[in-house]
């Protein structure tokens, strides 16, 4: 439903699948920002590790580590919701104009386009920080992983071939979204 704006190249688009696309990334990012703050919530500087081996437990860097990395991750899915929202807001606030036309709304589809893979960039970035957050948190809990914990190899292995799965899967699917259209 693209329609020239201008004799120029630039493109617009008419369409609520993006606004219903971007209200699912802000709807995730709310949800694994809770995680980030869960995470803080479970690590207490000095705690020993569940495996009850002294030799295992994580030392303070390791919750410097963790700190770092929750907030780099909430960092990123912040950057990815304000993004999505504000592209959210672009579009109803043009919508606004035409009461015929409810879900419909033009919009430059270069700044959309550049918008939406910008918040998922974000997104991406923030599922890896979070996923390295949770290693750190795994270790001070189940013991570091240099120290051969298997529950905590076992965790970590799970999680990293799962989480890395998704994210192969989301990556693939904006790639063929950016490239098809």
């Amino acid at each position: 439903m693209a329609s020239p704006a201008s004799p120029s190249t630039t493109a617009t688009t008419t369409t609520s699948i993006h606004v219903t696309a971007l209200d699912g990334l802000v709807t995730v990012n709310s949800l694994f920002t809770i995680a980030v703050f869960v995470g803080f919530s479970l690590t207490v500087p000095g705690q020993h590790n569940l495996q009850l081996s002294p030799l295992c437990d994580a030392d303070p860097d390791h919750a410097r580590r963790l700190l770092v990395f929750e907030i780099a991750s909430f960092t990123f899915f912040l950057f990815s919701s304000l993004v999505a929202q504000g592209l959210k807001l672009a579009l109803n606030l043009l919508n606004s104009k035409d009461a015929d036309e409810i879900f419909r709304a033009h919009i430059n589809l270069k700044v959309l386009r550049f918008g939406m893979l910008g918040s998922a960039v974000g997104s991406v970035l923030g599922c890896v920080f979070l996923m390295m957050s949770i290693v750190v948190v795994i270790e001070i809990r189940l013991g570091v992983l240099s120290c051969g914990s298997a529950p905590a190899v076992r965790a970590v292995a799970v999680m990293v071939g799962l989480v890395s799965s998704a994210l192969l899967v989301y990556i693939s699917t904006v790639v063929y979204a950016f490239t098809r259209k």
